[in-house]
């Protein structure tokens, strides 16, 4: 059995640094609960890394490893372990006192079964509550997404990327994803999981139409003219824009045999050649905050748990300095599909060791390291 102390590992302070310092770049002016002395870490004029480091100084550990996990609104199998609404769909403080007792990092598609002010009311009422209620007020970032559009009731579906891709056109491109971004933002959504950057290279696949096309230089450029509308100018994201999330890194595109989430199996120089480019701009030219790891291995090693990938090419190469989150249900899966891990456990150290910063979708995996 793997041996884990969790308190003195780099990497969770790595991960909770991230995750603080991007709530601290959508909230720069929240002073998050008012108090006869402000602490640091709720001085809006101080630089955020001196913010950063004084909320680390506060935190316990079941705090940091909270902000490292996420909860979805409309979840399709809600648990009690889960769950903060109630039978309407609206925000429960009574059940939030039990599923963010220590705060919460993200929360996913909250927009589920509501419409545009439904939406925005429930998220601030979520807002709400972790400001008034948790012992360090930390809010949290709400995640959606937006594959051809703001995906909830009441937004504007535009065509799929596929068709995008097909116009050739970046300043296009860059109006569809402003309004798109505008759209996600008004509901009370800070990030999402979007633009997918995968090089369709296997027409069998079936997520051929999610992706700009086969070309390495068309995805690319789509990928900077997308990232810089959804994220704005910077360095700061303002009310209109939001965080976005460059997927599914790597290889994601050309899977064995046309099967989702099947292995890569190619060489350095293929993934350098045609899988890499439009991450590497999505990072260099358009400072993407945030990069999911994808489902599948390469050459036999699962993205989730791969450190050449997300710590030697993505940070040291490239110098990402935002943070890694998991896709939906990846960690579980190092134990489950890969069988890399032996259990949940071991899967959470080995993606936390990796470079995965957040745990997505559910608090499934990170919790049992405390």
């Amino acid at each position: 059995m793997v041996k884990i102390r969790l308190p003195r590992s780099s990497r969770v302070i790595a991960g909770v640094c991230a995750a603080i310092s991007m709530i601290l770049v959508i909230f720069p002016k929240a002073e998050m609960r008012l108090q006869t002395a402000i602490p640091d870490y709720k001085n809006p004029g101080l630089p955020v890394e001196q913010r950063v480091a004084d909320l680390l100084s506060r935190m316990t550990l079941e705090e940091k490893v909270a902000q490292l996990t996420c909860l979805w609104a409309e979840r399709p199998q809600v648990g009690p372990q889960t769950d903060f609404s109630n039978d309407r769909g609206d925000f429960s403080p009574e059940k939030a006192r039990l599923v963010m007792k220590y705060g919460i990092g993200q929360i996913a598609r909250q927009r589920e079964r509501k419409g545009p002010r439904e939406g925005a009311v429930f998220a601030n009422a979520v807002q709400k509550w972790l400001i008034e209620n948790s012992r360090l007020g930390i809010p949290a970032i709400f995640h959606d997404e937006i594959l051809h559009g703001h995906m909830a009731q009441g937004s504007t579906s535009f065509p799929q990327p596929i068709a995008l891709a097909s116009s050739w056109d970046p300043d296009f491109i860059s109006k569809v994803f402003t309004v798109a971004a505008l759209e996600t933002r008004a509901r009370g959504s800070h990030q999402v999981l979007g633009p997918n950057l995968d090089v369709a290279r296997e027409p069998r696949w079936g997520r051929t139409e999610e992706t700009y096309g086969e070309d390495p230089y068309l995805v690319s450029r789509m990928a900077v003219a997308i990232i810089k509308a959804l994220q704005g100018s910077g360095p700061r994201v303002d009310g209109d824009h939001i965080i976005a999330t460059a997927k599914h890194f790597a290889a994601h595109g050309q899977p064995e045999g046309g099967t989702n989430i099947a292995p890569a199996n190619y060489s350095e120089r293929v993934m350098r050649e045609f899988f890499l480019p439009s991450f590497e701009a999505a990072v260099k030219e358009a400072g993407v905050m945030s990069v999911m790891a994808s489902y599948n291995e390469i050459d036999g090693v699962p993205s989730h748990a791969n450190k050449w990938l997300l710590e030697k090419v993505l940070r040291q190469e490239w110098g990402f300095k935002g943070y890694v989150v998991s896709d939906y249900y990846g960690i579980p899966q190092l134990e489950s599909l890969h069988h890399v891990a032996a259990d949940k456990k071991e899967a959470a150290k080995l993606a936390l060791e990796t470079g995965v910063d957040i745990e997505l979708p559910d608090p499934d995996c990170f919790p049992i390291l405390v």
